[in-house]
């Protein structure tokens, strides 16, 4: 028992320790995307140099880095924590700090039912790569986004500010509606795969990937699952430069946890897609004794191997839909509030609970 807490414990610190610089990254992704498709430099002003000379050799190796602005990062944390924590008046104290603490807690804690890899046989015991192997691992992450709501609104109620809480609230309708969306386009997983694991519907898709057993699913949740983001073109919770957003008191470190929020769910995100619908942990021809090609041919590979390149399939599989989704936040002009509305309530949720029948309809004509 002690044993598998300490295995649980250390995966669940390099898997969220991963999440949390995998978003830090994004942070200057998103700069550097941004000025690579209007073609300007970018973020290239923060700059490690070391000026005592026998450390000369060593800005060679941080060089690249700093031509690339990798460091804008770590500039933007030194900011974030150097600033003024400041507290209006009249907001309620206690409410006020726990709201950023709850956004970001939830957003984390969603990522233990995530599988990035395959069972790892190690000194005799079997190694789920999971940090929490939940058989309704699907309720669970929908419940912790869920609870993240309350964040927002806490945001914008204690901060006794009006326009706070106008944000706050146009937020919550925002997540609250676009969750119903998501949750019923995932039921043509469940009906497809009969199971709520995560673990369970990613084996299932060893032969064929769930985008082309719910391809209509996909477009579904990804929609969804971007406005849940409040990322562009869905950020009408915090849209700056025209609208007020809910957390327009904070600052600091507090306000940072809100960015960092964004970020990672946008990871979240594009860890659900990867495991819901491009096999997750999966590589094409991969099996568990190596790569099985279709023309009979066998390249036989170690167990570890196998593990590696699956949890390698999984990363490169969420690095991609991250670079996806910043490609559609450069893209795309922000949508109006009425059009927000419109399109979860009268298109994307109609056409999600077509998607259920049909595939119900599919499923039961098989059985």
């Amino acid at each position: 028992m002690i044993i598998t807490i300490i295995i649980k414990s250390i995966l669940a610190v390099l898997f969220l320790g991963g999440i949390l610089n995998l978003a830090g990254l994004l942070t200057w992704v998103e700069r550097k995307q941004s000025a690579v498709m209007q073609d300007r430099l970018g973020a290239n002003r923060a700059w490690i140099e070391f000026k005592p000379r026998w450390l000369a050799p060593l800005n060679w190796i941080l060089r690249p880095l700093n031509v690339l602005g990798i460091f804008h990062s770590l500039a933007d944390a030194v900011k974030m924590f150097a600033k003024e924590d400041f507290i209006p008046e009249g907001a309620d104290r206690f409410l006020y700090t726990l709201a950023p603490a709850i956004s970001v807690v939830f957003a984390l804690v969603a990522f233990a039912a995530i599988p990035f890899g395959d069972v790892l046989h190690l000194g005799g015991r079997a190694i789920n790569l999971q940090v929490a192997d939940i058989n309704t691992g699907i309720l669970f992450i929908f419940a912790m986004m869920s609870l993240g709501v309350y964040g927002v609104i806490l945001a914008g109620f204690s901060s006794n500010n009006h326009y706070a809480y106008l944000g706050g609230m146009r937020a919550a309708s925002q997540m609250l509606s676009y969750e119903i969306t998501m949750g019923i386009s995932i039921m043509g997983i469940v009906l497809s795969y009969g199971t709520l694991s995560l673990q369970e519907i990613v084996r299932h898709q060893g032969h064929i990937w769930g985008i082309f057993v719910q391809p209509f699913a996909f477009i579904l949740f990804m929609v969804a699952a971007l406005a849940e983001t409040k990322r562009v073109p869905f950020d009408l919770p915090e849209g700056e430069s025209e609208i007020i957003g809910y957390f327009v008191e904070y600052s600091g470190m507090k306000f940072g946890m809100f960015f960092l929020t964004d970020l990672v769910e946008t990871v979240l995100v594009a860890c659900l897609i990867t495991t819901f619908f491009f096999g997750g942990w999966q590589a094409p021809y991969l099996l568990h004794d190596g790569f099985h090609f279709p023309w009979g041919a066998l390249w036989r590979l170690n167990h570890f191997t196998v593990i590696g390149l699956g949890i390698l399939s999984f990363m490169l599989k969420v690095a991609f839909f991250n670079w996806f989704f910043m490609a559609i936040r450069w893209t795309l002009p922000r949508f109006r509030y009425d059009q927000l509305m419109h399109l979860g309530w009268k298109i994307l949720f109609p056409l999600s609970l077509l998607n259920v029948i049909v595939t119900s309809i599919i499923v039961v004509m098989r059985s």
